[in-house]
């Protein structure tokens, strides 16, 4: 089964439909806007043009005004103004646009949770540090084309705001045990709900069709050493998931966690050395780039 790739428990079918019977229980939330569909139907056309893209984005002023905001900031540091989305389809490139577009996309359409749940602004701190710190792992790998490793850095943790939809007073309780250890969270989503955060993350993110890498990035980003096709994506956030929750910006649930072990199999994965490798030099450039990041996406 096709559905089932970027599980971490491919052989258990009835986890599978469980989970998504999950995401469809909750379409009406996870859906991104209908500007969303119709990006990707243009993106699938091998006739589309720049201008095409630009004229369907444009048709949303909000959306429009946050995709120029980001690529005319340092974010892509380019050095001429852009004032069209079809000129930042040209300079960006259509898939990475189309990413963009799903990730602001995302924010707004998760914007609903109460905060009794979970404290929203804490959820999205937490996934722009991880996405920030992502970028700059990423720029150490040498990766091409950064940015998508924001992106996933970002929407890591997309899945478990399916959870505090879908449950709520489970969520919480879950939470609450936690405390905080987002890897004990982790265990217990598997122990209690079959599934994790980090498996509907994944399919969630199929459903909005965006690249297996980016999915892998997220269903795996507990066990790196699971991913198939995307082991440096999965392992970079990984590393950016754990130094993140030993900021104090960017920690999960707004508590700071001693130092957590980095799992073994991400050295090979991304080519970065532990011996070498400084948690505390990443984690401050962090949080240098942080404000103005979040205030792009948030």
């Amino acid at each position: 089964m096709n559905e089932m790739k970027i599980l971490k428990n491919q052989e258990d079918v009835a986890e599978c439909k469980v989970s998504l019977r999950w995401l469809g229980e909750v379409s009406g939330l996870a859906s991104p806007p209908d500007v969303y569909v119709k990006v990707f139907n243009l993106m699938e056309s091998p006739t589309a043009t720049a201008d095409d893209m630009g004229l369907i984005i444009s048709q949303d002023p909000s959306l429009t005004a946050r995709l120029l905001k980001i690529v005319n900031s340092p974010f892509y540091n380019f050095s001429s103004r852009i004032d069209t989305v079809s000129r930042a389809v040209a300079v960006v490139g259509l898939r990475e646009l189309y990413s963009l577009v799903v990730a602001v996309s995302a924010v707004k359409s998760f914007s609903a949770i109460p905060n009794d749940v979970v404290n929203m602004d804490t959820f999205w701190r937490h996934s722009i540090y991880c996405g920030i710190i992502s970028r700059l792992l990423a720029k150490r790998c040498n990766v091409l084309h950064t940015e998508r490793l924001f992106i996933a850095g970002l929407l890591h943790d997309i899945g478990s705001l399916v959870v505090y939809n879908r449950a709520p007073d489970t969520a919480k309780r879950m939470l609450d045990t936690a405390n905080g250890d987002e890897e004990m969270l982790f265990a217990i989503e598997s122990e209690e709900l079959g599934f994790t955060h980090a498996d509907l993350g994944g399919e969630l993110l199929k459903q909005w069709t965006l690249p297996e890498s980016l999915q892998e990035a997220v269903a795996f980003h507990h066990q790196p050493g699971k991913a198939k096709g995307a082991k440096m994506e999965a392992a970079i956030v990984h590393i950016a998931n754990i130094l993140a929750n030993q900021s104090e910006l960017g920690a999960f649930c707004e508590i700071k966690v001693p130092e957590t072990e980095i799992d073994g199999a991400v050295w090979a994965a991304t080519g970065l050395k532990k011996d070498k490798f400084d948690r505390e030099e990443i984690i401050g450039e962090a949080g240098i780039q942080f404000v103005e990041t979040a205030s792009l996406f948030w």
